[in-house]
């Protein structure tokens, strides 16, 4: 009987032991890390593989808990991190408190906002760059990209900070448009409930949140309003894109 035990015994640590072997240890990805929440995820899309399609991964920027975004491998340069996406008929009102912005909303498959701390995150853990990106009634796409992206904390009301301008028409963001809304450099994220905007109305109770100054030049966060003068002057453009990426200013 003793002799049997053992057998079993042993059989049973062969066992385990081929298993290991066989499943072997997981696929580090390639910017793998420790910390708080654990590790194992890109902290961006630009650290996916050139080759991989677009679509839904999960990310990790430093310091905040793996999110779940939608990566845009086709637009140049590729490796873009999309922060928002909206649609004219969207089903999102837009109108939502600074806590749900704060944390984010909506389908990554669809129309959503990533997050205002997350956004906070994800930019200071590198240099980053943005593009802001429209398609207008005729389906044509323009955009504005800024050579530096950052959003600071929430305690300083996650003001936008922006760089250099490169891209189709007039810089409507970090140029100030007396004849529209102002300037959108530099100011903080308005929400209806935490009005931080410039002007002497809460512009956020009438659109959503955004980072406004009396109010708007470009206004992408609304329901049936998606403003861009010259291209969509009357809020009429078709969809929005707000994509990120590491850039290579220090």
């Amino acid at each position: 009987m003793s002799l049997l035990r053992g057998g079993l015994v042993l059989l049973s640590v062969v066992v385990m032991l081929l298993f290991c072997v066989s499943a072997g240890p997981a696929a580090p990805t390639t910017s793998s890390r420790s910390g708080e929440y654990g590790s194992g995820f890109p902290a961006d899309c630009s650290r996916l593989r050139k080759n991989s399609p677009s679509g839904v991964y999960v990310i990790q920027p430093a310091g905040s808990p793996p999110r779940v975004v939608w990566c845009d491998m086709d637009t140049e340069g590729k490796g873009w991190t999309v922060i928002q996406r909206n649609t004219y008929n969207t089903e999102i009102t837009w109108k939502e408190s600074w806590t749900t912005y704060k944390y984010g909303f909506g389908n990554v498959r669809a129309d959503y906002w990533l997050g205002t701390e997350y956004l906070h995150l994800l930019t200071q853990q590198n240099t980053y760059k943005v593009r802001f990106v429209v398609k207008n009634k005729a389906n044509v796409t323009h955009y504005a990209e800024y050579d530096i992206f950052s959003i600071e904390s929430e305690a300083s009301g996650y003001p936008l900070r922006l760089g250099r301008f490169s891209g189709d028409g007039e810089d409507y963001l970090t140029s100030y448009h007396a004849k529209y809304g102002g300037i959108h450099d530099n100011m903080k994220f308005s929400t209806h409930d935490r009005d931080q905007d410039q002007a002497s109305r809460n512009c956020a109770s009438s659109y959503g949140g955004w980072w406004y100054d009396k109010c708007q030049n470009i206004l992408l966060n609304a329901k049936n309003y998606i403003l861009w003068p010259g291209i969509c002057s009357s809020g009429d453009c078709k969809s929005s894109l707000i994509l990120v990426k590491p850039t290579d200013v220090c």
